[in-house]
């Protein structure tokens, strides 16, 4: 199986379950591609059956730091001190900003509470020395940071010599780097922290904040319960570990609340633009609809739109607000298809093995959407990409990473070149002065060929099982939702179907760009097959038999429900 290359150039690779195990739960009832996930995944019966509940959010207080942190605000409270919230410009950041916002003035409504999402565009990203020296000309006692601040340790002096304290929550920490002195952290991933949870997004660490301020409020529960619906957002957005006990605690119990309702103004609103309807909305809504309209303020506009939004208490507003952003997302996606067209005929033209591509801002390579042109070049070439915008003397990009390749580390290898970087290891961010481009490109090609097996360039298709045509029922996809929430260490099932001749093959969409079909199961039913993105590859499909690589799911489309197979890959039999 793992020599055989599909339609699309790719590797497919079983995963290994042990036989044992597969068998043992098969005789508790569970079907045997169920079986096979839950042992690939580590996920035991426990976790799968029953539903978590507020009782499995870890301690906030076995985090280093939540002790002295929570010290600090009873003496703001006590001093009447200015606080200032801020945070990044992405979901992750901007979910931080809107959590501790509201738990501040729930737990000190008298103080004075302000926040600060920097503009990508004039500020950059990060915690900047000019944002902590603001602090101090503002007179601000305590600056509350979230999705940044950990890697910032020159602003973190900046702004103790203003007398400002500082409060970290952040997860953007690489193994063995210290973290800023004088301020008190809230990171998982730093050395002496036993934080049973080291894959927190930065909403889930202010989400830990919250836990422990409000642990003698009256309705901590209900409070809780409503942030969860913001953690579930960010969580799902950052792309941190689902695989994490806790993490699938937040992002189910933030589902559950956004499905049960009722909303606040401005969330009614958002979920309205995205098409959503309580009671349907999936961990998937929140990637691929409700986050890319966040991100489309920080990456258009300002950020601070979504905070306007999720705060208004006015029903007309929010829906001015929604329907603001919703056309930001839909600039966003114009300008980026047109950036993505010119980027892949530029990469097509390398032979990099890690990939550069730039052009100016005023050209149309636009800073706020680098980062998903390069996201898009990386899944069609299967080579880490850096798409770069050009603004002067000055170069911003971003790093979007494959399997194997870690974006920091390459990074890492042409520090000396740049002026900032940070991110993971599948996206990173990075500034650099334009004259140093050749420069950056050379090293990162020849980090590449150093550090990575030219193995690593062929994309893999990872198989968790083999189902039978006949199998893809609401049976199967019932006992595979008890799997979810899907994301990042936990992907939805992916199946390998071994396909009889298709039936009925067109193509669908307003350009034709998908295909869909019918998938022969039993003697007189059909299940709906749908590949997006792939009408090029309708006469192949046409033709059949294949095997089929992708995962079922429930369609609700027109007000009908119905079970569809959706592909993300096919070969020849084996």
């Amino acid at each position: 199986m793992t020599d055989l290359r599909s339609w699309t150039g790719a590797r497919w690779v079983m995963l290994p379950a042990d036989a044992g195990g597969v068998e043992d739960l098969r005789h508790g009832g569970y079907e045997e591609p169920v079986a096979r996930c839950m042992l690939i995944r580590g996920l035991p019966a426990a976790a799968v059956r029953e539903r978590p509940e507020l009782d499995q959010l870890h301690d906030p207080f076995a985090m280093l730091g939540m002790g002295e942190a929570v010290e600090r605000f009873e003496r703001a409270v006590r001093d009447r001190d200015r606080i200032r919230i801020l945070t990044d410009y992405d979901v992750d950041g901007t979910t931080s900003s809107l959590i501790l916002q509201a738990t501040l003035r729930l737990a000190a409504p008298d103080l004075f509470i302000d926040y600060h999402i920097p503009d990508r565009f004039t500020e950059g990203y990060g915690f900047s020395v000019e944002a902590a020296a603001k602090a101090g000309r503002d007179k601000i006692d305590l600056l509350v940071t979230a999705d940044i601040g950990v890697r910032d340790h020159a602003s973190v002096a900046r702004a103790r010599e203003d007398g400002v304290d500082v409060v970290i929550c952040d997860h953007h920490l690489p193994a063995g780097m210290s973290v800023p002195a004088g301020a008190t952290v809230l990171c998982p991933p730093q050395v002496g922290c036993a934080y049973p949870n080291r894959h927190l997004a930065a909403c889930g660490v202010s989400l830990k904040l919250a836990q422990a301020l409000l642990i003698a409020h009256p309705k901590r529960d209900r409070i809780l319960r409503s942030l969860l619906k913001l953690a579930a957002i960010g969580t799902v957005a950052d792309l941190v570990s689902l695989a994490t006990p806790e993490n699938r605690a937040i992002v189910s119990l933030g589902l559950a609340e956004l499905n049960r309702g009722p909303h606040h103004p401005g969330l009614s609103a958002l979920l309205d633009v995205c098409r959503l309807t309580p009671g349907t909305i999936t961990e998937s809504d929140l990637a691929f609809r409700v986050a890319p309209r966040i991100n489309a303020a920080g990456r258009i506009a300002s950020a601070t739109r979504v905070v306007d939004l999720l705060t208004t208490a006015d029903a007309s507003r929010a829906r001015t607000l929604a329907e603001e952003l919703e056309a930001l997302n839909q600039e966003r996606r114009t300008v980026q298809q047109h950036l993505v067209e010119r980027a892949l005929t530029a990469a097509h033209a390398s032979q990099d093995p890690f990939v550069v591509v730039a052009g100016p801002e005023e050209d149309g390579w636009h800073r706020g959407v680098v980062g998903i042109v390069a996201a898009r070049l990386k899944d069609e070439l299967h080579r880490p990409v850096a798409v770069v915008s050009i603004q002067g003397d000055v170069a911003v990009g971003s790093v979007r990473s494959i399997p194997g390749v870690h974006a920091v580390q390459a990074l890492e290898s042409a520090a000396d070149l740049l002026v900032r970087f940070g991110g993971h290891p599948a996206a990173a961010g990075f500034s650099l002065p334009a004259s140093q481009l050749d420069a950056l490109r050379e090293r990162l090609s020849a980090w590449m060929m150093s550090y990575t097996a030219e193995d690593s360039l062929v994309p893999e298709r990872e198989v968790d099982a083999v189902v039978h045509a006949d199998a893809l029922d609401q049976r199967l996809f019932g006992q595979l939702a008890q799997l979810s929430p899907f994301g990042i260490g936990n992907p939805e099932p992916r199946l390998l179907v071994r396909s009889p001749r298709p039936l009925a093959v067109r193509r669908m969409g307003k350009e034709g760009k998908h295909l869909t079909w019918q998938l022969p199961r039993g003697r007189s039913e059909a299940v709906d097959v749908v590949w997006w993105g792939r009408a090029d590859l309708a006469d192949k499909v046409a033709r059949g038999p294949a095997e089929l690589l992708g995962r079922l799911e429930q369609s609700h489309y027109g007000g009908r429900s119905g079970l569809r197979f959706v592909v993300t890959d096919a070969r020849d039999p084996s």
